[in-house]
C-alpha cells in the first residue's frame, strides 16, 4: 500500500477525472456546501427570502395606487405576519391556513380599530384574545398559526392606528398582503417537503465531510493545538447530530412512502455512528490512555494526553491519505467514475483483517472505522440514489453491498403505538401557558399604560413572544433578558439609522427589508441578534410614520423590559413550574427512553423477538434535545451558580454519551438478521440486566428523591460472559458490542454521582 504520495495520487486522479470542468465546479461547489452546512436545508435562508419577498411584492403592489405611508406599513407588517406564522410542511394545509387566517386577520383588525380608543374593553378584549390565541396551540400547528394571526394583526392595528372608518382600505390591503405571501410560497420561493428533504441530506453530506475534517486535524495536532482540534471534533459531531434530528422530523412528509422513510433514517444513523465512532478511536489511538467517549459530549473538557501516533511513520501517512480519501467519498457521494470507485474499494477493503496495515492495535481500530465509515456513506448513497453501477466492485465492495441489501430487506414498518398518558385541565402545557400568558398581559397592560397610553402595546408583544417556546420560569428569564439586551442594542442602531435617511421613503423600505432578512436569518441562531434587528427595523418604521424621537425609542425599552417582568411574574406566580420541576421531568423521561432503547436492543441481542429500535432511538434523541433546551437556563454563562452550570453540563454531557452508545447498540441489534459476523447471545440478557436495572433506579430516584435505591457495580460485562470469543472479529459477540455495553455501564454509574443516587460497592 502506498503512503504518503499515495495522498497526492488520490487527488491528483480525482481532479483529473473530472478535467476541467471538474476544476470549473470547485469554487461553486465548496461555497454550495458551505452554505448547507451552515444553514442545513436552507431553512434559515428560504425563511428570511419569504418574509422580504412577501413584503417587497406587496409594496410593488400598493406603491402604483397611490397609498399613503400608513397603508404601505400595514401591508408590510401583514406580508410579513402572513408569511412567517404558517407552521404545516404540506403544501395544501398551508393553502388552506392561509385561506383561513385572512378573513381571521380581517376580524382581528377590525376589532382593533374598533375597540383601540375604547381602554377598558378594548384591553379587556385583547386579554381574552390573547388566551384564546395560547390556548390555540393546543390543536396542532393550524390552531398555532391560527392564534398567532389573531394576536398579530390586532397588534397592527394598534401599531399603524388604524381607525374604524379607515377599514376598507385596511382590509383592500390585507387581501393584497395575504395574496403576495401566498404568490411568494407557491409560486415564487416554492418548497416541496421531497426537495426540503433533499436538501437536509445535502447538509448533512456537507456536515459529515467537515467533521472528517475536524478528524484530520486532530491526527495533525501538536501538543499545544489538540484542545482546539479536539472541541472542533466535537463540534462537528454535535452539528451532524442536529442536522441527523432535523432529518428525522421530515422523514414522513418528504419520502413516497414508510418503508422508504425507514430505510433513509437507518442510514443517516448508520453514518452518524460510524462517523462518531471514527472520531473516538482516533482520540484513542493518540492518547496515552484509553479516550472516555464523555470527552466527546462535555463541552470544554481538556483532551487527554496525546502523544504521536504509534507504530511506523508509514501508517500515520497512510491514515492520513485514508482520511482525505474519505472526505473525498463524502463529498463526491453522487458522483459517477472509476477514481470515486477505487477510493471507496480500497477504504471498504478495511473491513477485512487481511487488508489492514502493519501497526499498533489502536491504529489498525482507526482503519477500522474508516472502513466502517466508507461503507456507511455507501449504503447512505445506495438508500438516496437507489442500485448503483457494481461493474468495478472488488469482493470486499460486492460483500458489503450484499450485507447492504439484506438489511434493506429486513427493514419491517412497524407501527409506532400512541401514548395514552397526556395532561389534562391544567395540567395541560397549552392551557397552563394561556393562563399564563393572560395574567402577565394584563400585568403587562396596566403598566404599559402607566408608561405610555399610546405605546403600551410594545409590552404586550414582549410578554407574549417570551411565552413562546418556554415552558419553565427559567427559560422566560433568559429569553426575556436576551430580548432587553437586544432591544438596548437595537435603539442605539435604530437611532443612527434614522438620522441617516431622514424622511426617504424608498431608502427606509429598503433598510427594513434588509432588517428583516436578518432578523430571519439569525432568529434560530440567537435571540438576542433577531431582537436587535426588529428594534433597529421599529427606528425605521417610526421615521416612516412620522413618530420617531429618542424618546420613542427610549420607551420602546422601558415597555420591553417591562413586558419581560410581567412575564418572569406571571410564570413564577401563576400555575409555575420551576426549571428544576421542568429538567426532572425531561431527565426522567430521557431515562425512561434510555431504557427502553437499551433493553429492547439488548433483548434483540440477545435472541429475542425484533422490536422497533429504530423508532425507540429517535424518541430518545427527542427527549435529550427537549432537555438539553430546558438546560439552558442553567448553563447560560451569566448564571450565578456556577456548581449547578457545571454539574447540568456534566449531566447532560453523560447522556449524550448513554445516548450513542443505546444508539450504537440498536444499530448493531438491527443487523442480526442480515450480517453474518453477529449472532444473537443468550448470554447478554443476564450480563447487561445490571444498566437497565440501573437505569431504572436512577429514573425512580428522579422522579421520587424518597426512593433509597442504589446503582449497582460489579465484574465488567466481558468478564461475566465467561470466557466469550466475542474479542474476535467473528465471534458469536463482536468486540463493538462488548465495547458499547461496557462504555454504556460506565457512564450510568458516572451518572448516579452527580443526580444523588447511591453506589453499591461490588459484592465480593
Amino acid at each position: 500500500m502506498r503512503g504518503g504520495a499515495g495522498v497526492r495520487g488520490d487527488v491528483r486522479d480525482g481532479r483529473e477525472h473530472g478535467g476541467v470542468k471538474a476544476a470549473g465546479r470547485s469554487v461553486r461547489t465548496r461555497s454550495r456546501d458551505r452554505l448547507a452546512a451552515s444553514d442545513p436545508g436552507l431553512l434559515r435562508l428560504t425563511s428570511g427570502l419569504r418574509t422580504v419577498g412577501a413584503i417587497a411584492l406587496t409594496l410593488a403592489v400598493l406603491a402604483p395606487l397611490g397609498l399613503d405611508i400608513t397603508h404601505l406599513v400595514t401591508g408590510a407588517m401583514a406580508a410579513m405576519a402572513a408569511t412567517f406564522s404558517v407552521r404545516e410542511k404540506q403544501r395544501a394545509a398551508q393553502a388552506v391556513t392561509l385561506a383561513v387566517g385572512l378573513p381571521v386577520a380581517l376580524v382581528s383588525v377590525s376589532l382593533g380599530a374598533v375597540l383601540g380608543e375604547r381602554v377598558v374593553v378594548g384591553d379587556a378584549f385583547f386579554v381574552v384574545l390573547i388566551f384564546c390565541a395560547v390556548y390555540g396551540r393546543r390543536f396542532g400547528d393550524r390552531g398555532f398559526t391560527l392564534g398567532l394571526i389573531g394576536f398579530q394583526f390586532y397588534f397592527v392595528a394598534l401599531f399603524v392606528g388604524a381607525s374604524a372608518a379607515r377599514l376598507p382600505g385596511v382590509w383592500a390591503v390585507l387581501a393584497v398582503a395575504f395574496a403576495c405571501s401566498a404568490a411568494v410560497r407557491f409560486v415564487l420561493l416554492p418548497v416541496t417537503p421531497a426537495g426540503l428533504l433533499a436538501r437536509l441530506r445535502e447538509a448533512f453530506r456537507a456536515r459529515l465531510a467537515r467533521l472528517v475534517s475536524a478528524q484530520l486535524a486532530l491526527l495533525d495536532a501538536g501538543p499545544d493545538e489538540v484542545d482546539g482540534a479536539l472541541e472542533d471534533v466535537r463540534t462537528g459531531t454535535a452539528r451532524l447530530h442536529e442536522t441527523a434530528l432535523m432529518i428525522q422530523t421530515r422523514l414522513e412528509e418528504g419520502t413516497p412512502d414508510e418503508p422508504t422513510a425507514r430505510l433513509v433514517q437507518r442510514r443517516i444513523a448508520d453514518a452518524e455512528i460510524a462517523a462518531e465512532r471514527l472520531g473516538l478511536l482516533l482520540l484513542s489511538a493518540r492518547s496515552t490512555e484509553r479516550a472516555d467517549t464523555l470527552t466527546l459530549h462535555l463541552p470544554g473538557a481538556p483532551a487527554p494526553e496525546v502523544g504521536r501516533l504509534p507504530g511506523p511513520e508509514e501508517a500515520t501517512a497512510l491514515l492520513r491519505r485514508d482520511l482525505l480519501a474519505l472526505r473525498a467519498l463524502v463529498l463526491r457521494t453522487g458522483a459517477p467514475g472509476t477514481a470515486v470507485a477505487h477510493v471507496r474499494n480500497r477504504l471498504l477493503g478495511y473491513r477485512d483483517e487481511e487488508n489492514l496495515p502493519s501497526a499498533a492495535p489502536a491504529v489498525r481500530d482507526v482503519f477500522r472505522g474508516v472502513g466502517e465509515a466508507a461503507r456507511a456513506v455507501m449504503g447512505l448513497r445506495i438508500a438516496l440514489d437507489g442500485p448503483q453501477d457494481e461493474s468495478d466492485d472488488t469482493p470486499a465492495t460486492a460483500r458489503s453491498r450484499e450485507e447492504l441489501d439484506a438489511e434493506d430487506a429486513a427493514i419491517d414498518a412497524g407501527e409506532e403505538a400512541e401514548r395514552a398518558d397526556r395532561p389534562t385541565g391544567l395540567r395541560r402545557p397549552t392551557t397552563r401557558a394561556a393562563v399564563q400568558v393572560a395574567v402577565g398581559s394584563a400585568l403587562a397592560i396596566a403598566g404599559g399604560e402607566l408608561l405610555s397610553t399610546d405605546r403600551w402595546y410594545w409590552a404586550v408583544l414582549t410578554c407574549w413572544i417570551v411565552f413562546i417556546n418556554t415552558a419553565s420560569t427559567g427559560e422566560i428569564l433568559v429569553k426575556g433578558y436576551r430580548r432587553l439586551l437586544g432591544t438596548v442594542f437595537g435603539v442605539v442602531v435604530g437611532i443612527v439609522l434614522a438620522a441617516l435617511v431622514g424622511r426617504h421613503t424608498w431608502t427606509s423600505f429598503a433598510l427594513v427589508l434588509v432588517l428583516i432578512f436578518a432578523m430571519f436569518y439569525t432568529a434560530p441562531l440567537s435571540y438576542t441578534l433577531m431582537s436587535f434587528f426588529v428594534t433597529a427595523m421599529l427606528g425605521l418604521l417610526y421615521t416612516l410614520l412620522h413618530t420617531y424621537s429618542w424618546e420613542v425609542l427610549v420607551l420602546r425599552v422601558e415597555e420591553t423590559a417591562l413586558g419581560a417582568a410581567c412575564g418572569v411574574v406571571a410564570a413564577a406566580l401563576v400555575l409555575p413550574v420551576n426549571t428544576d420541576r421542568r429538567t426532572n421531568e425531561l431527565l426522567g423521561t430521557v431515562l425512561e427512553r434510555l431504557a427502553e432503547v437499551t433493553g429492547a436492543a439488548v433483548g434483540q441481542l440477545s435472541g429475542g423477538p425484533a422490536d422497533d429500535l429504530l423508532d425507540k432511538a429517535r424518541e430518545l434523541d427527542q427527549a435529550l434535545g427537549d432537555l438539553r433546551s430546558a438546560t439552558q437556563p442553567l448553563t447560560h454563562p451569566v448564571t450565578p451558580l456556577r456548581a449547578r452550570r457545571t454539574t447540568a453540563r456534566y449531566v447532560v454531557a453523560l447522556l449524550e454519551t448513554c445516548a450513542y452508545h443505546a444508539r450504537s447498540l440498536a444499530a448493531t441489534a438491527e443487523l442480526l438478521p442480515s450480517h453474518p459476523s453477529i449472532a444473537a447471545d443468550p448470554r447478554l440478557d443476564g450480563a447487561a440486566g445490571r444498566t437497565v436495572r440501573n437505569i431504572g433506579t436512577i429514573a425512580a430516584r428522579v422522579a421520587d428523591g424518597e426512593v433509597t435505591g442504589a446503582v449497582e457495580t460489579g465484574p465488567s460485562i466481558a468478564s461475566s460472559l465467561g470466557g466469550s470469543d466475542g474479542d474476535g472479529r467473528y465471534g458469536r459477540i463482536t468486540g463493538r458490542v462488548l465495547r458499547h455495553l461496557e462504555r454504556l455501564d460506565e457512564a450510568v454509574v458516572g451518572l448516579a454521582r452527580p443526580l444523588g443516587v447511591p453506589v453499591a460497592p461490588p459484592e465480593r
